[in-house]
């Protein structure tokens, strides 16, 4: 396994990239330029800045989760862009680069993710690992060590360095702890690469061998998943972009509260039930601070009922009508239901919410209009200019 990727990493060309590949590149790129903007004011990052001033790998990374606005591929529930973007932007910032280069990066880098995310779907979230920094160390270190032009060689020894660098437990989330998750698979990845680069070599064997990767970190262990059709199947196009700044898994449950607020609003009890995967992430009844709201089921609902929107002010709004509201809310265990999908009972309705809706291109540039505010242009012209840059220069 660790062979085949390192060769199609290594081989892979500009012109082998489909358009509408490219076209989602472009879309994550929007997407998580928001997030990264946005997400440097947070207060967990300001202390890593100040901490790690040097750091712009995990600092813009850890920036791209702050605000849990970032994008979901929804098979795994691994955030694919963050690590990727966090070890891209700090090398184009040092390194030069054509804007194929980067876009190629990118791509690649979130394709590796989301690949690996399969292979070890399901039971690797599940034992408490996350997805998110577990897989996106060797996106980061793909997308790195492609700008770096790595040879099928040393690929995979960035994938290896970066194999005895994969970490991040599900404990940290709802804790300013959970930033640090996609920022040091951003660090790691990037050092992986550049360590390769120099010579320096990892095992033969780090992601299939008997105390590798794939066989420590738990789950399925499926190398179809990571390697089959290579190049022909792209599965960063089932990553979606977050409409609501919280956990994904609460997308659908707003989606549906947003609809029917005014039944939401007049009931005397809402029950939500969810898949147990949900409700270990989001019955918090009552959230301690904005962190925890991001991931609180019934915040969720109370804010849709009680403000008609779900954006950051509201998730970061914690007035005491909200709090009152909240004890209407009954969390209920559905194991039928998928992970993403809610199921709410008023006191005559039952709202089925199977899934979220998807972001347009629109949608996507009012998202990081919203998050970048007066910064959003320079992006915008960035990235539409991207392809035919000779030289990157990031936007403040």
């Amino acid at each position: 396994m660790t062979g085949e990727l390192a060769r199609f990493l290594a081989r892979s060309r500009w012109d082998d990239i489909p358009e509408d590949v490219r076209h989602e590149g472009r879309r994550a790129l929007l997407n998580i330029a928001g997030c990264v903007v946005a997400g440097r004011e947070d207060a967990a990052v300001r202390i890593l800045r100040t901490t790690f001033p040097d750091d712009d790998a995990l600092v813009d990374a850890a920036a791209a989760t702050a605000h849990d606005y970032d994008d979901t591929h929804l098979a795994t529930v691994i955030h694919a862009t963050p690590p990727v973007a966090g070890a891209l932007f700090a090398l184009a910032r040092k390194r030069g680069m054509s804007g194929t280069d980067f876009l190629h990066a990118l791509i690649l880098g979130m394709e590796t993710t989301c690949r690996l995310g399969n292979a070890v779907t399901p039971g690797h979230y599940e034992r408490g690992w996350h997805i998110t920094s577990t897989c996106g160390v060797f996106g980061a270190a793909a997308a790195a060590g492609k700008v770096l032009k790595l040879d099928e060689k040393r690929f995979a020894h960035a994938l290896g360095i970066a194999a005895t660098q994969a970490c991040g437990l599900v404990e940290m989330l709802g804790s300013m702890a959970r930033v640090l998750n996609a920022g040091f698979a951003a660090r790691n990845g990037l050092n992986a690469a550049l360590l390769a680069e120099r010579g320096f070599e990892g095992p033969a064997r780090p992601l299939e061998g008997l105390r590798g990767f794939m066989s420590v970190f738990g789950g399925r262990n499926d190398p179809e998943a990571l390697t089959g059709r290579l190049g022909a199947h792209w599965e960063m196009k089932n990553v979606a972009y977050k409409p609501y700044p919280c956990g994904v898994v609460l997308h659908a449950l707003v989606d549906a509260c947003l609809a029917h607020r005014q039944a939401i609003r007049e009931s005397a009890v809402v029950s939500v039930a969810l898949h147990p995967l949900a409700i270990e992430r989001t019955d918090r009844p009552d959230p301690r601070d904005v962190i925890e709201a991001r991931l609180s089921a019934q915040h969720a609902v109370a804010i849709c009922a009680l403000r008609g929107r779900a954006g950051a002010a509201e998730f970061e709004d914690l007035g005491s009508d909200l709090r009152t509201f909240r004890r209407r809310v009954r969390i209920v265990r559905d194991e039928s239901l998928d992970k993403m999908a809610a199921k709410i009972t008023l006191d005559s309705l039952t709202i089925r919410a199977p899934a979220a809706q998807a972001l347009d291109d629109a949608r996507i540039e009012a998202k990081l209009r919203e998050l970048a505010g007066e910064r959003a242009d320079a992006w915008l012209r960035f990235v539409a200019a991207l392809e035919s840059a000779k030289s990157v220069a990031l936007p403040n």
